[in-house]
């Protein structure tokens, strides 16, 4: 797997295997049912969570799939280190941008340590609908520019420059361009593991 320019690869690669089991326990998996889910192997996962192994981008693809996430969400966990203080991070264009393999167009990670949600840029022009996603996190979408067409669940709706949209964890969800022009996406997704603190009139989860 590649990973962004200037990282460290073993240090990344720990990154990515502890994010990956903790997005397994958080699931309630054991590493055979992750085997299992993915097809890959059970030494193979094994190492891959303690930083040993690098997935390639069909195996990070299966991955993501059986974890409910998204392949570029691990791949940011690849990129972003643990910081346990306060901290200030700025990010400028051309920064942050994922590796191409996994979807139609660009995306770039608007924060790089991000522990709380992340904050996501994604452009494209693609007609196709690509494949569904679901993961057990919140995400909420809102549209800089273009017209995109989103699929939440079994409802379809056109969204215009300005609009915004919200959807809870468990929601299956893909988008594309609804005219095939360009399109530009700020997308932000709750860390794994994080969940939104529940005010007291809430119920359990």
């Amino acid at each position: 797997m590649s990973m962004p320019d200037g990282l460290d690869e073993r240090a990344a690669g720990a990154r990515l295997g502890s994010h990956i089991r903790m997005l397994r326990k958080t699931r309630g998996l054991t590493l055979v049912q992750l085997a299992e889910r993915t097809e890959l192997s059970h030494p193979f996962l094994s190492q891959l969570e303690r930083g040993l192994a690098q997935p390639s981008l069909g195996s990070l693809r299966r991955i993501a799939v059986a974890l409910e996430t998204s392949p570029i969400e691990l791949i940011a966990a690849a990129d972003a280190p643990d910081e346990s203080g306060s901290f200030v991070e700025v990010s400028r264009p051309g920064e942050g941008e994922i590796p191409e393999g996994f979807a139609s167009g660009t995306a770039r990670m608007l924060a790089q340590r991000a522990r709380t949600f992340h904050p996501m840029e994604v452009v494209s022009d693609s007609l196709e609908p690509g494949e569904r996603f679901i993961h057990a996190e919140d995400e909420f979408l809102y549209v800089i520019e273009g017209h995109v067409r989103i699929e939440l669940g079994d409802q379809t709706c056109d969204l215009d420059p300005g609009a915004s949209v919200y959807y809870t964890g468990g929601t299956t969800h893909r988008w594309w361009s609804a005219d095939g022009e360009p399109y530009r996406l700020l997308v932000v997704k709750q860390v794994p593991g994080r969940a939104a603190p529940r005010t007291s009139g809430e119920g359990p989860a």
